[in-house]
């Protein structure tokens, strides 16, 4: 498979607002980007969002990939790599949205604090400390620090307000530290920022011990609204809340590696120019563990073979679909699509036939799910759903 999932060893979301610029919310099933009313003033105060991934599920991936994807003199073009988020609510949202993520710059503490706890939790990082409210370590860089990286990389932090709490993380600025999203009214909310570029600098310190601005430690990313939004504290974008690792959904946050693992035979024989195809799905077990890697292979016929004489019947030759041909996966309860028909889900071809290959580990266990096929021919395209389902268990 060219899609590979991991998901996030830490999460968070820091709040300025004074009733909660000392809370901690590391383990609230809920991440948000909002801009909150004061109790106590006429402010609107912001909230950022921590998320990070173990390195050793990076280096994983790393391995798994090739590391010329992660080279960035070498890099492969069609790799990609983007963090996703699925919404779980909004409100009252104003009608565009920009939404940045950084490279953190310091390590945090996730805490097991929750939103609605009380007390509020305080053993781990808010928007005030990086670690805990006890030894009460701020955020290094906060107010006006901004050159304590380096020459040629720079960091900042807090937020460039006199009358909101200073806070809220630090992070490197510059293009290769930074992805942003726009979101265009009744769009989606769904996130998928493409970090390649900052997963190239996490993979360049741990492979090579590249230091600054080659390399940088891997602290995790931090999501925000631009500075001038943050800082206008006279108004207010909203509410985005977004299912956090410790949600009891299918849908934590998860970073996706994708490339173009596809290979083709070279000399195949297309079958018919036409949509008039059979499509079988064959040695498919139909149940997974979740750490498997799978080869599905498919079988191609015409759906109306010419009559010929022959030895053996037609339904064993070896056909092909063309070479634009891909794979989806759907879930299989909710229809929700896992990994889209795109251009990192090509089929691929040898002299056996069609077939693809899927690591389990990057779908939730305990699920059933369902493969679709897609095939551009001479009359358009056909997409094939024939029931092909499998379950991944623990």
């Amino acid at each position: 498979m060219a899609h590979y999932f991991i998901f996030p060893e830490k999460d968070t979301t820091l709040y300025s607002h004074p009733d909660r610029s000392t809370m901690n919310a590391g383990h609230d099933e809920i991440l948000e980007i909002v801009k909150e009313p004061g109790s106590s003033d006429q402010y609107n105060h912001p909230s950022r969002i921590l998320i990070q991934f173990k390195n050793e599920e990076i280096t994983t991936a790393h391995n798994l990939i090739g590391s010329e994807i992660f080279n960035s003199t070498a890099l492969a073009i069609t790799a990609s790599v983007t963090l996703e988020l699925t919404v779980a609510n909004t409100k009252n949202l104003v009608s565009v949205h920009n939404i940045n993520v950084f490279a953190i710059s310091q390590s945090w503490t996730e805490g097991t604090g929750k939103y609605l706890n009380l007390p509020t939790g305080s053993n781990g990082c808010s928007w005030e400390f990086r670690d805990n409210s006890t030894t009460a370590t701020t955020w290094t860089g906060s107010g006006t620090d901004t050159n304590y990286f380096g020459t040629n990389v720079y960091g900042t932090g807090s937020i460039d307000s006199t009358v909101l709490t200073q806070g809220g993380g630090t992070w490197y600025t510059g293009s290769e530290f930074k992805a942003t999203q726009q979101f265009l009214e009744g769009e989606s909310l769904d996130t998928k920022f493409e970090i390649k570029n900052i997963i190239q600098k996490y993979s360049q310190s741990l492979y090579n011990a590249a230091s600054i601005p080659t390399g940088i430690p891997n602290y995790g990313l931090l999501l925000k609204m631009p500075d001038s939004v943050e800082s206008d504290a006279s108004s207010s974008f909203g509410e985005i809340q977004y299912f956090s690792a410790d949600t009891h959904t299918i849908y934590p946050p998860k970073l996706v590696f994708k490339w173009d693992d596809s290979i083709q035979l070279g000399n195949q024989q297309t079958l018919a120019k036409s949509g008039s195809l059979m499509l079988s799905l064959f040695n498919n077990e139909k149940e997974y563990n979740q750490n498997d890697e799978t080869i599905f292979r498919i079988h191609v016929r015409d759906k109306y073979p010419d009559r010929t004489f022959a030895t053996k019947s037609n339904f064993l030759n070896i056909g092909y679909l063309s070479t634009s041909s891909f794979y989806s996966i759907r879930d299989a309860f909710s229809e929700r699509e896992i990994i889209p028909f795109d251009d990192y889900t090509k089929l691929s071809s040898d002299e056996n036939g069609m077939y693809f290959k899927i690591h389990m580990k990057g779908l939730q266990p305990e699920r059933y799910y369902r493969l679709l096929f897609k095939n551009a021919h001479n009359d358009g395209t056909t997409i094939y759903d024939d029931k092909y389902f499998f379950k991944v268990v623990r």
